[in-house]
């Protein structure tokens, strides 16, 4: 199960990095520039474009987005059941059949338990998508602002 979570996390991470390598403009030296000439443009503008956005897209890839995604937690089921096992218990002892209300106490605790886990597990995984969607709005702004600057420079950028 781990090697599966981990797999996932690395495929999102590959993702985001494709992503943001796709968001990449095509920058075509329309002036007859040099490529070192080009590589020097591409170089100031890019810092320029962290400068004026305020974005860093270095660091937005380190974080692979904004923060990796958490593995989905586990456990919910079985403190459910021991919960439920030891209510049912104490109740089934009232009734004169502890055993029996342990077991009731049990299966619902573990049902209990498993919907409270994949409702936390849901939510993070909707919190992981909207840190995601906003990294790539951001390696989006960051884009724009590179391709204003080349195009200031003698550049087609597409």
């Amino acid at each position: 199960m781990q090697r599966m979570q981990r797999a996932a996390i690395g495929l999102m991470l590959c993702a985001l990095t494709l992503a943001a390598a796709a968001q990449q403009p095509i920058v075509y030296p329309a002036g007859g520039q040099s490529a070192q000439k080009q590589n020097t443009d591409t170089a100031e503008c890019q810092l320029w474009a962290k400068q004026t956005t305020g974005v860093d897209p270095v660091a937005i890839a380190q974080q692979g987005g904004n923060k990796p995604a958490a593995p989905p937690q586990q456990g919910g089921m079985l403190r459910g059941a021991a919960g439920g096992a030891a209510l049912g218990a104490m109740g089934g002892a009232i009734g004169g059949d502890a055993g029996k209300g342990a077991a009731i106490g049990a299966v619902v605790g573990t049902a209990a338990g498993g919907l409270r886990q994949r409702r936390k597990n849901e939510a993070a995984a909707g919190q992981q998508q909207a840190n995601n969607q906003q990294a790539s709005q951001q390696m989006a702004t960051f884009s724009r602002a590179v391709a204003a600057c080349m195009t200031g420079r003698g550049y087609t950028v597409q």
